[in-house]
């Protein structure tokens, strides 16, 4: 169904998530590339699955003994860019296009299918958009798009006061 949307801050949204990911995976380097900042943008409480799930498979389906992955945010007056960036072996060209489809995965993979299914369908609900490249030199990048929330609004989805 339809998800209404509303302010949600997503610096505390990306540190929750990287926290959680350090503790899960305390073999694996999480971190940002610089200080997210302090910005709405327009989704639901679920926004914190989008990046936990990127986060995850960004480590469960790396090829490295210890995995690398960056977070970074980029804004302008209308939009914010999530990048998470890893340096595993990266996503197939072929599947770049389907990898957020319905049981989609790779053919190591031990998932269901359904994390990066779960990821597009939340970002598509949120009117966003997400979309996978390679990164340089190897592994994958997964760049999402978000509309920037009211800030006028006084609360973010937790509660908090929107800055």
């Amino acid at each position: 169904g339809e998800l209404e949307t509303e302010p949600v801050r997503l610096d505390r949204v990306l540190v929750d998530a990287l926290s959680n990911a350090r503790s899960s995976f305390p073999h694996a380097t999480l971190g940002l590339a610089a200080e997210p900042p302090a910005v709405t943008v327009s989704a639901t409480e679920m926004l914190e699955s989008v990046f936990r799930n990127l986060l995850n498979n960004a480590v469960q389906h790396n090829d490295t003994d210890e995995p690398h992955v960056v977070v970074s945010v980029t804004t302008d007056e209308e939009t914010v860019t999530v990048r998470v960036a890893d340096d595993g072996p990266g996503i197939p060209d072929r599947q770049k296009e389907s990898v957020f489809e319905r049981g989609e995965k790779g053919p190591t993979s031990s998932g269901t299918g359904l994390g990066l299914y779960l990821v597009g369908a939340l970002v598509d609900s949120y009117d966003g958009e997400i979309d996978v490249r390679d990164n340089d030199p190897r592994g994958a990048v997964f760049e999402v798009r978000l509309a920037r929330g009211d800030e006028d609004s006084g609360t973010d989805a937790f509660g908090g006061v929107a800055e």
